[in-house]
């Protein structure tokens, strides 16, 4: 993947993660399939992803950020 992918990943499933915490539509959905015991435990998945979405958008800033880094220094070292 290169590092334009990975950030646009990592935003999108952070908004995702962010609408589903922010909003009851999670929880109507469970209760629409009478999987509305389920919401108590809601957090302990959603907080943990929102992270790791998080964490994946650092994750694309910082190659892109040590791609640009190598690339300047092969422009300096040509010249």
């Amino acid at each position: 993947m290169n590092n334009q992918t990975i950030i646009k990943t990592g935003i999108v499933s952070a908004l995702i993660a962010t609408v589903c915490c922010a909003t009851p539509i999670l929880v109507i959905g469970l209760g629409a399939v009478g999987l509305s015991a389920l919401t108590g435990y809601l957090d302990y998945v959603l907080l943990p992803a929102l992270a790791l979405c998080i964490t994946i958008v650092f994750y694309g800033l910082y190659r892109r950020r040590q791609s640009e880094t190598i690339t300047s220094n092969e422009k300096a070292t040509r010249r």
